[in-house]
């Protein structure tokens, strides 16, 4: 069964890690296994596999933050906007993206940052009832995101 065009994204990006951090948890895991080298290596085989199994987790953790334009709204991680209470998005590029995620930014803005993705997408919130002034997405494709958030 097809679903319905309405039901269909718009606009589905994952912000997942950069494959450099992937080497970084396999280096945890050989890190971890020479500390106990000495114990024996069983021991060394089990800290390489539980560390880099730790910290694989929290690799994949933080780079499964989704941004999707779907059925009238933007999920951007755990938040559900309507896209009626958003004006019209603005496209950053990297100089202007780091501004934005430092001096420029306002305490009580939603950001979905990451750091290793230098463009993003500012939105204004217009929705009067609600204190968050705009929205900051970091995104590797913020034209295609704004053109989402605009259509």
């Amino acid at each position: 069964m097809q679903p319905s065009s309405a039901a269909a994204p718009r606009y589905d990006e994952r912000l997942t890690a950069p494959p450099l951090w992937w080497v970084i948890v396999l280096l945890l895991g050989l890190t971890g296994g020479l500390t106990v080298f000495p114990v024996g290596l069983l021991a060394t085989l089990i800290t390489v596999i539980v560390v880099s199994l730790l910290a694989g987790a929290v690799v994949s953790s933080y780079g499964s933050a989704r941004i999707r334009v779907v059925a009238g709204s933007l999920v951007a991680g755990d938040a559900r906007i309507p896209l009626t209470a958003l004006g019209e998005p603005e496209v950053l590029d990297p100089e202007e993206a780091r501004a934005w995620r430092s001096y420029k930014a306002d305490p009580r803005a939603f950001m979905l940052l990451r750091s290793y993705v230098p463009t993003a997408v500012r939105i204004e919130v217009t929705d009067p009832a609600d204190p968050t002034p705009y929205v900051y997405l970091s995104t590797r494709d913020p034209q295609a995101l704004a053109a989402a958030l605009s259509g």
